[in-house]
């Protein structure tokens, strides 16, 4: 079984990819099977930092596929690839405000965390998502809008086995004060402080099993969130254009300035998780393994990544069967039955 559409061609090699499969019978009736979206669907949301209108639309892809943005404002007339960023770790090219993807022909897209946390959450294995624009609409600073979007498409299940990613030796890394590391363990186990002098944020610490629906229940909601003076100096760069209480929680000195409030007590913490679920999930597949995080960002997220897969001992592809199947992560959306949804995946990755 080759899974060569989704994967870095610098760190995958085809006989790890079939040894690590050679267990995966079709005869395996225990087994997670990969999941796409039913119907594509559409949202249309303000850029973050461009502060430009953008529509996304997310798209059923074939099983393997894996998740790839596709640029649908560039010039038709250019070579239909350029367009195309697949979702990975070693594709990603920015990390200072957000997590910024970009491809061989230089073409970028960004704000991808929310989205990709969301379509982790949900269990979606294969997906092309459309975005006319440099960016992913940044919606309400959350990833609840792109979880309803998958919930209005629905959910199919594949057939062919979810590739998961399992992690055989703790990979630690550290950078100024952050410190992560990822762990064995038998699901996404996500453990996360954060700690800030502002009295509103403090020291906050949150453990959560990302299985079954717990996505959509404890972190898809958690909004993105920044201090009044950083908003300022970033707007007076001509970045955060399109940032405002509206889409993110804004902390000035001790104080949260959104007259509606905090959604959770700690809604802080959860964001720092949300967002690292969706770093994590440019590994390619879902990692069963336990994260650790303290002070921990999109930067050294994805060092973390890039550590992990130096280290070809540290980890292995392999699927979900038996009693582990139960932890399966779903969003809490029932999939169809097993099919492949086929009908509009090849014209979004414009295929001939």
């Amino acid at each position: 079984m080759v899974f060569s559409k989704a994967e870095p061609e610098a760190q995958i090699k085809e006989a790890k990819i079939k040894a690590d499969h050679s267990n995966a019978t079709q005869s395996d009736t225990q087994i997670v099977r990969q999941r796409t979206l039913k119907n594509s669907m559409s949202c249309t949301g303000v850029g973050l930092h461009g502060g430009d209108t953008v529509t996304l639309t997310l798209h059923p892809a074939d099983a393997n596929t894996g998740i790839h943005f596709r640029r649908t404002d560039l010039d038709a007339s250019q070579d239909g690839d350029a367009a195309i960023i697949p979702a990975r770790w070693d594709l990603v090219v920015d990390t200072r405000l957000c997590t910024v993807l970009g491809n061989e022909a230089g073409v970028t897209i960004g704000t991808v965390e929310h989205v990709m946390a969301a379509l982790a959450g949900c269990g979606i294995d294969n997906a092309v998502i459309e975005v006319d624009g440099p960016e992913v609409p940044i919606m309400d600073g959350s990833s609840e809008p792109f979880v309803f979007l998958i919930e209005c498409a629905g959910v199919v299940e594949q057939d062919a086995p979810r590739r998961v990613i399992r992690i055989h030796k703790e990979v630690q890394l550290s950078q100024g004060d952050a410190e992560v590391s990822l762990m064995p363990g038998d699901c996404l186990d996500l453990n996360v402080r954060i700690d800030f002098d502002s009295k509103a944020v403090a020291r906050q610490e949150l453990s959560v099993g990302l299985m079954n629906g717990s996505f959509r229940k404890e972190l898809a909601s958690a909004r993105t969130f920044g201090f009044l003076h950083e908003v300022e100096q970033l707007r007076a760069a001509g970045l955060a254009k399109g940032g405002s209480l509206e889409n993110a929680i804004v902390v000035s000195g001790d104080e949260i300035l959104n007259e509606e409030g905090l959604r959770y007590d700690d809604e802080f913490v959860r964001h720092k998780m949300l967002d690292a679920v969706g770093d994590l999930y440019l590994a390619g597949a879902p990692i069963i393994g336990c994260f650790n995080g303290a002070r921990s960002g999109h930067a050294v997220n994805n060092q973390l990544l890039r550590k992990l897969f130096a280290d070809e001992t540290a980890w292995s592809y392999d699927v979900i069967r038996g009693d582990e199947a139960r932890k399966a992560v779903d969003g809490g959306l029932r999939a169809e039955a097993r099919g492949e949804a086929q009908s509009e995946s090849k014209a979004a990755l414009g295929a001939a």
